[in-house]
């Protein structure tokens, strides 16, 4: 199994930027998919994107603004978020063992970071 620690979260005003990351332990990044998720206050909990399969994905709401990459030899991946927007403001949680589905992505073997909130102001 793979642990999951993030960083990175905190208070921007809209506009800014953000860089998070989730650093791996027990298994290499390369075993797995990986991924970003987030939950708004009272929203479920949503796709942001993923490096799977050589290929990266995104979110529409989120696509031209937040950028997903990893390093291999840090066994750590980063979602960098610029252009922050209020409603861009949620717990953002990595994922691994992520899955495409016709209904969209789902972490398989449910390993999850413990999230790192990101607020964004007005």
């Amino acid at each position: 199994q793979v642990q999951l620690v993030e960083s990175g979260g905190g208070l921007v005003q809209a506009g800014g930027s953000l860089r998070l990351s989730c650093a791996a332990s027990g298994r290499t990044i390369s075993s797995y998919a990986m991924g970003w998720f987030r939950q708004a206050p009272g929203k479920e909990r949503e796709f942001v994107s993923a490096w799977s399969g050589g290929s990266t994905y995104y979110a529409d709401s989120v696509k031209g603004r937040f950028t997903i990459s990893r390093d291999n030899a840090k066994n750590t991946v980063y979602l960098q978020m610029n252009s922050l927007k209020p409603e861009d403001t949620a717990v953002y949680y990595c994922a691994a063992d992520l899955r495409r589905t016709t209904t969209g992505w789902r972490v398989l073997s449910d390993y999850w970071g413990q999230g790192t909130l990101v607020t964004v102001s007005s």
